[in-house]
């Protein structure tokens, strides 16, 4: 009995010595578990699958890097990763026009709770629905695009039935809740800008673009990297719009690397599994690369300050 007690007593010590060391790992614990099953577990299955052949039914046959040999050849591949560098490329648009609505809604004017409720307003809206508001403003017969192009005197113009306006389209209908995204963003770092900062750069004479580059841009760089960072995923991941509006058309010039997956995998390639697997390790090592460099250019400018 006596050893028990001591060796209670001994336990009990030890959990109070602890206990604020080991208290917020057993609350991460849970999300840390869910966070290895759901995404870290996938990545490296989905990195075994790619050297299979699968149906998704029947026996899988192990190929090595036959899948990854096919993308090599494969011309809607290199069609799909050319849209996703024309996503990637103008998706980042909505960074800076993010960044200068929020400029404008962080002033004190009359309406501004109004417009601020506006350019909200596309961030709580579903992708399918902005799929279809845009389907419907460039529909050729009676779109207001094409009504706008005629009371100016320009001919009509199909933008989702023409293979070199089609990925340009789509895009603009993204960067309608992409920038108000990044808008939100911007908003919430503007409201921890040093107003200190601001009044001493104004007593040194800084006001307009140098008030901005030099005073409030480098005081916004959390927001910064976010709204980078989300912004290249969002681009490279592109899928429900294209779906909605194009379904990968017309002849697969809107394609990108997320719906190319779902086409091969489970729709009318047959269900090949492994090379979907192939192409969502290409698009992951993209994403990997991309974010790599951000997370190493913010640790090279915090280390050094």
């Amino acid at each position: 009995m006596a050893q028990a007690s001591v060796a209670e007593t001994r336990q009990s010590s030890w959990w109070h010595r602890n206990q604020q060391q080991l208290t917020p790992w057993l609350f991460l614990a849970p999300g840390i578990l869910f966070f290895l099953f759901y995404v870290i577990f996938p990545i490296f299955q989905s990195f075994n699958l790619s050297l299979y052949e699968w149906d998704g039914l029947g026996q899988a046959e192990y190929v090595g890097l036959y899948n990854y040999e096919e993308l090599y050849w494969d011309d809607a591949f290199y069609t799909s990763l050319k849209n996703n560098v024309i996503w990637l490329l103008l998706y980042l648009l909505a960074i800076p026009a993010g960044l200068f609505i929020a400029l404008f809604l962080n002033q004190t004017v009359t309406g501004i709770r109004l417009y601020k409720s506006l350019f909200f307003f596309p961030f709580v809206i579903s992708q399918v629905v902005v799929g279809l508001v845009f389907t419907w403003f460039y529909d050729p017969t009676f779109g207001i695009l094409n009504v706008l192009l005629g009371a100016v005197g320009l001919p009509p113009l199909n933008v989702l039935g023409d293979e070199n306006w089609v990925t340009v389209g789509i895009i603009v209908a993204g960067l309608w809740p992409q920038t108000a995204y990044c808008m939100i963003l911007y908003l919430t770092g503007l409201n921890a800008v040093d107003p200190e900062q601001i009044e001493a750069g104004r007593l040194d004479g800084a006001k307009g673009w140098r008030m901005l580059w030099y005073i409030i841009v480098p005081q916004l760089r959390p927001a910064t990297f976010i709204a980078f960072v989300v912004t290249i995923i969002g681009a490279l991941r592109s899928f429900d719009l294209i779906s909605v509006m194009t379904n990968g058309g017309p002849f697969g010039a809107s394609r990108v690397l997320s719906f190319y997956m779902f086409e091969v995998a489970l729709s009318e390639y047959g269900f090949r599994m492994g090379y979907g697997a192939a192409i969502a390790v290409v698009l992951f090592l993209i994403m990997l690369a991309f974010i790599a460099y951000f997370l190493w250019s913010m640790y090279k400018e915090e280390k050094a300050r």
